[in-house]
């Protein structure tokens, strides 16, 4: 099958034309009050334990997970205007101005942001001086923190269809990768796009397209397929985070925002702290991958 053309060029044409959250219209909490979130809540409470420590891809499978980003509140409006100008790369899910007040309380009940992930990073200066599995230490009355939309969410989706991502499979971290295009700019945060990596047969690249479109709040459908040197990746088997994938003879890499990208960000802006999750070590939230899901208009 004739592979379809990249939607580069339109993703290129569109940052910081739009300006959205990644939550849709059609969310409501009210429907999630029914929701057994007990695999979610333990895990977490097994990362605040000291007792998982690694990737989460594949954890809690039907549970959305999100991204961490926090910085010093006098940054924080900023930062969410560079997630509203970017929402493919930083799909804003909740914010919290305490570790322990996440908004909307229904996406993480009682969860601790600074405790209840595998691993983080801290920042000082546009710096990552230190990778810990608790940031209690780290963390300052003066940080307001982020949740963003991740790609895991939906690779349970995808692995039900038939097309089970191969790190998930070989049970390795997704392969990250910084690229070339630029994000739209807010205050101090800039720097450029970083994409996640897949590969797939071409004739699979409509159906897994669709598919993940169908997720806005955990980066939507792919950004690029085919030739990664167009994204200025020059080196599939050297990713910038995460693990190398094996991309075999026959198929082609199918690349989706990320929500490292805001990391690129805090390089730039130098800020004199931020907190992050390491590259693959989410949030898993209380929120079920299908809330996160838009239905196609007929």
């Amino acid at each position: 099958m004739r592979l379809p053309p990249s939607p580069l060029a339109a993703f290129r044409t569109s940052i910081g034309n739009v300006l959205r959250t990644g939550l849709s219209p059609e969310f409501d909490v009210a429907t999630l009050a029914s929701v057994d979130a007990a695999a979610a809540a333990a895990l977490r409470r097994r990362c605040r334990e000291g007792k998982e420590t690694g990737p989460t891809a594949g954890l809690a499978p039907g549970f959305a997970q999100a991204n961490l980003v926090a910085v010093p509140k006098r940054h924080a409006f900023d930062f969410a205007r560079f997630c509203l100008l970017n929402p493919k790369p930083c799909p804003l899910l909740a914010v919290a101005d305490e570790p322990d007040a996440v908004l909307p309380e229904a996406v993480a009940r009682g969860a601790d942001l600074r405790r209840d992930l595998p691993r983080y990073r801290v920042w000082r200066d546009g710096v990552v001086v230190d990778e810990v599995e608790d940031a209690s230490s780290a963390w300052t009355e003066d940080l307001t923190a982020f949740l963003l939309g991740c790609s895991f969410s939906w690779e349970p989706a995808l692995a039900a269809a038939g097309h089970e991502p191969r790190h998930v499979t070989e049970g390795t971290n997704v392969a990250m990768y910084r690229t070339n295009v630029p994000n739209a700019t807010a205050g101090p945060f800039g720097g450029t796009l970083v994409v996640s990596m897949r590969p797939y047969a071409p004739e699979a690249v409509p159906a897994v397209a669709a598919l993940t479109s169908a997720y806005p709040a955990a980066h939507g459908g792919p950004v690029h397929w085919g030739d990664p040197k167009e994204l200025g990746i020059a080196d599939l088997g050297a990713p910038d985070y995460g693990d190398a994938v094996p991309v075999r003879p026959g198929e082609v890499p199918v690349f989706w925002a990320c929500g490292v990208t805001p990391q690129n960000a805090l390089a730039d802006a130098k800020l004199p702290l931020a907190i992050t999750h390491a590259p693959g070590h989410m949030l898993v939230c209380d929120l079920p991958d299908e809330a996160l899901r838009v239905e196609a208009e007929d």
